[in-house]
């Protein structure tokens, strides 16, 4: 497997049997150059995922998965040379229950949480390892998973939100045991707050970690107010937690002052 190379100061692409095109996003716009290929396969939630009557909707005739052996072999990291340098990154849980409208995991990858690989799938014995998990500990085997990390003794980026109103005093317990620069959660719903507050107050108690490695992803621009997405944000700081703000459809955003 190799990285696909247009044509460059005019001299032609090698020909290829197969070449796979991915984005994230629908709204990233196409591969527009010539593909020397036999066959182009493309995939991906920005091919999947469209927008029907303000709803994520999957799209299933244009999502081409990866046959499982595909999607379970050790991943090539020769590929990112300069991301992968001792960091493995990969997926120990898949889905989520919570099916909110701004996200595509739900439509993407279900509305339940589910298992889909051990840590030795994608790590062996890199210093780093980054998560893409969505929600895992809504995955009934959360605490597989949070002791293969304990086990492992790697750095652990938690790089999505983990779910601060599943958080338990034994799932703290075991994250405070792994070895973590940072863990981020969200508060992207403003109504949330009761849910959220006394699981934040929590987890900082327990752990005993401060802002450095405690963020928050704040969701604005989809149905909050500018004094809601404010107010989240200072009560984060007093709590103790570096707020983080995501602003949803950031390409068509208003400036408000």
């Amino acid at each position: 497997m190799e990285w696909y190379i247009p044509a460059v100061h005019g001299f032609p692409s090698p020909p290829m049997d197969k070449v796979y095109v991915s984005k994230v996003f629908s709204f990233t716009p196409d591969y527009w150059n010539f593909i020397n290929a036999k066959e182009v396969v493309k995939s991906g939630s920005g091919y999947c995922i469209r927008m029907e009557d303000g709803k994520e909707c999957y799209q299933k005739e244009n999502d081409n998965q990866l046959t499982y052996k595909i999607e379970h072999i050790y991943p090539d990291y020769s590929l990112y040379p300069e991301l992968t340098k001792d960091t493995a990154y990969g997926f120990m849980s898949r889905g989520c229950p919570r099916g909110c409208d701004f996200c595509h995991v739900g439509a993407k990858e279900g509305r339940k949480t589910y298992k889909a690989a051990d840590l030795s799938e994608f790590w062996k014995g890199q210093k780093n390892i980054v998560l893409l998990d969505p929600n895992l500990i809504a995955c009934k085997e959360w605490k597989d998973i949070l002791q293969q990390l304990i086990d492992s003794g790697a750095w652990v980026d938690f790089s999505q939100g983990v779910d601060i109103r599943l958080m338990t005093e034994e799932k703290t317990g075991m994250i405070k045991h792994i070895r973590t620069k940072n863990i981020h959660f969200a508060w992207d719903r403003y109504e949330d707050r009761n849910d959220i507050l006394p699981k934040l107050k929590m987890f900082k108690e327990l752990t005993g970690w401060d802002k450095r490695k405690l963020t928050v992803y704040v969701l604005v621009n989809f149905d909050t107010t500018i004094e809601q997405d404010l107010e989240r944000i200072y009560t984060l700081r007093e709590l103790g937690y570096w707020p983080y703000v995501m602003i949803y459809d950031k390409q068509h955003v208003k400036k408000r002052g």
